[in-house]
């Protein structure tokens, strides 16, 4: 569907999904409101009004854990003034975990959230869903997760019946501020983006898979274009795994991560020169401290810093091609 005829018909939901509860009012002006003193870093995401932290939290930190533990995680990244969280329902339980942590903080952060199927009613059903468990009565922004394939994942949610029609629904009636989406391949990523005017894109942006295939150049570079919020993934992957005995120390990582401090700063560094507003650290938690603990050293990246990472990638096996 060419992107000025979905946009004319769009606002038309699936016979049978509608939505519940009120417009929420002068929710554009609202702004997340963490102490000035307690902000490490923050930057205007794309074109949207939010003013972000440059390392967002993932949900998948807090999966599996105890409600104490949980509580800690989000109190730590609300001290160091983060005030980006983010989370899927396809995150085992991180919804259910997360809610709760996040509810003293959640008039003063930016909440985002996805959905992962493709259909208008399974999306408006993981939509109430996700808004329930994390105890919310609206999304700042809410993503169309994991496009892949331009077929199955980019046409099918645009078509009749399809996850946009729930999507812009909800964001009609003031549940969902900005939509974005997430993506693995640069193929299902310009697809999206040149059937409607998102707000947000989530994509790799990491230095292995840049210097082995430059991965991520074609997206970032549309995304831009259009004034895009630019969310990063995998600022510090490294490589796929070598054997299942080291995949027992990170659990929570389908990829062998960067834990070297200096490593992970060149690389946290890497990401956020080419533009990224903000980077969402591994799910395990000490990985996810550990970024935190290098963005005040984040910066400009010399050329032998640079080589550094160049020469890492090359002898490593990167989690995404061309």
């Amino acid at each position: 569907m060419k992107r000025r005829n979905f946009i004319k018909t769009a606002g038309a939901v699936t016979a049978g999904v509608m939505f519940k509860g009120s417009e929420i009012s002068a929710m554009s002006s609202r702004k997340a409101n963490i102490p000035a003193k307690e902000i490490t870093s923050m930057v205007k995401l794309g074109k949207t009004d939010l003013n972000v932290s440059r390392i967002g939290f993932g949900g998948i930190v807090v999966m599996n854990a105890e409600p104490e533990t949980a509580a800690n995680a989000v109190k730590f990244a609300i001290e160091k003034g983060i005030n980006y969280f983010d989370v899927a329902p396809s995150y085992g339980n991180a919804e259910e975990k997360l809610g709760p942590a996040l509810a003293p903080y959640r008039k003063d952060v930016y909440l985002a959230c996805k959905s992962h199927l493709r259909d208008a009613k399974g999306t408006k059903k993981l939509l109430d869903e996700s808004l329930e468990k994390l105890q919310t009565d609206h999304f700042d922004v809410y993503q169309l997760h994991g496009i892949t394939d331009v077929e199955k994942d980019v046409k099918a949610s645009f078509a009749k019946g399809g996850a946009m029609e729930t999507i812009l629904e909800a964001k009609k009636n003031g549940i969902i501020r900005y939509v974005g989406f997430s993506a693995h391949t640069p193929e299902a990523a310009l697809a999206a983006m040149d059937l409607y005017d998102f707000d947000t894109i989530m994509y790799p942006v990491n230095f292995c898979t840049h210097f082995n295939s430059r991965h991520e150049e074609a997206a970032l570079a549309e995304a831009k274009k259009r004034g895009m919020g630019i969310i990063a993934l995998k600022t510090m992957a490294w490589q796929k795994w070598q054997n299942d005995e080291d995949k027992k120390k990170y659990p929570k990582c389908w990829y062998m991560p960067l834990d070297d401090p200096e490593k992970a700063r060149l690389a946290l560094s890497w990401t956020l020169e080419q533009g990224a507003n903000i980077a969402i650290p591994p799910g395990e938690e000490a990985l996810f401290r550990l970024c935190v603990s290098n963005l005040p050293r984040a910066g400009k990246l010399s050329a032998q810093e640079t080589k550094i990472l160049s020469d890492l990638a090359a002898e490593s096996e990167p989690i995404f091609t061309a």
